[in-house]
């Protein structure tokens, strides 16, 4: 087991998170998406598919033979990073890390057994000590939510989509799948930036590395607010046309818009549930299996009514006048859309979707899906 480095910064300490569970900063949209993904005819099809053509070692063997493995000897101070990041989510076994070379700054959490974290060189040049332990933070995240198994399926359907014929689907189907991977995946790293906000503990810092990665490395050319009132001004988007060239133009992509999640992370830094989690306030790992799938689901509900009520773009504001406002939509949304993945589903499962004491994912006895939509019938560490 590696050992944990110890969770300080020069100049200040910051505050650990013993037990947390990923209920604490995952977005309201992130397990609810998941679970409706899960629900997509032919999606366990590619999942067991791949699952099984796919072997953890070979993925290993790619990344040992054509990357660097981070290490005491190599990329020490990512390494520290990456303990650290550990140390404070409470995340006992250190996911293997590599810096590949890319000069497109990037980073994920692949994996189908155990995650592992990837970094690119351009991502390492990019950013400073403290943008970077953001994003290490981001992706442990990942790994401590049980992404990886997901985002690896995503990354090989969409690298392998003009050679999936044999899988047995149309290809419609499969476009369906990778559709849905991809909205899944964008809620994710809503959560994932949380997380990597509670390793940092540096608000600036995180939006200045999502700076960067938008606008390159001329921080003093850019500015913060500004930045934000990007991220308002696309919001609002003009007409209805705009509503739709939105939605059009995010389909294809695995991330949300930079200034989307720049704004989407302040909003939540100034949250009383924030406070109270900095406070030492927050979900226990423990507690996971005791959580009830439909309350998750209410929340989410109650969350997407909100999102649409409070928007400001022109789209959402017409759905929320025909809905007859906040009440008859949060109905609609919380008890018709929401119920349907709720208890009145068999398949849903019933709080199972813990993590162990390895802070990953536990898989739930028997098919159905976890507490997070993850795949009971693996029954398994899916980390």
């Amino acid at each position: 087991m590696t050992e944990h480095h110890q969770g300080n910064l020069p100049g200040r300490q910051r505050r650990r998170f013993p037990g947390i569970s990923s209920r604490a900063y995952e977005h309201p949209a992130d397990r609810s998406a998941l679970v409706a993904l899960r629900k997509l005819s032919g999606f366990d099809t590619v999942f067991k598919a791949l699952s099984g053509l796919l072997p953890e070692r070979s993925l290993r063997l790619l990344f040992l033979s054509d990357s660097v493995r981070v290490s005491d000897a190599q990329f020490s101070h990512l390494n520290d990073m990456l303990r650290d990041a550990c140390y404070i989510l409470d995340l006992e076994k250190v996911p293997p890390m590599y810096v590949t070379q890319d000069p497109k700054p990037n980073a994920m959490c692949i994996g189908l057994d155990e995650p592992i974290i990837v970094v690119t060189t351009g991502l390492v040049e990019l950013l400073d000590e403290e943008e970077m332990r953001a994003v290490v933070g981001h992706e442990v995240g990942h790994a401590l939510s049980g992404h990886s198994v997901y985002r690896t399926i995503l990354l090989f359907l969409t690298s392998l989509a003009l050679k999936i014929a044999w899988i047995p689907l149309g290809n419609v189907a499969v476009m369906a799948i990778v559709t849905a991977l991809r909205e899944w995946f964008r809620k994710s790293e809503l959560s994932a930036d949380r997380a990597g906000l509670l390793v940092g503990q540096d608000l600036q810092a995180s939006m200045r590395g999502l700076m960067k990665i938008a606008g390159g490395n001329h921080l003093h050319e850019m500015n913060v607010d500004a930045f934000l009132a990007q991220a308002d001004e696309y919001e609002k988007g003009g007409d209805l046309r705009d509503s739709v060239l939105k939605i059009l133009n995010v389909l294809p992509r695995s991330h949300p818009f930079t200034t989307v999640r720049a704004a989407e992370l302040k909003k939540w830094s100034e949250t009383r549930d924030f406070q109270r989690l900095m406070d030492g306030h927050y979900p226990k790992r423990s507690e996971d299996k005791d959580t009830s799938v439909t309350d998750s689901f209410r929340e989410s509900g109650r969350h997407y009514a909100e999102s649409v009520r409070t928007s400001k773009d022109p789209l959402m504001k017409l759905v929320s006048d025909i809905a007859g406002g906040a009440g008859d939509l949060a109905g609609d949304l919380g008890g018709k859309l929401f119920g349907r993945f709720g208890a009145g589903n068999g398949a849903a499962g019933n709080g199972a979707g813990g993590t162990d004491g390895d802070g990953q994912a536990g898989g739930q006895a028997g098919g159905g899906s976890d507490e997070r939509g993850r795949p009971g019938e693996r029954g398994q560490n899916e980390g």
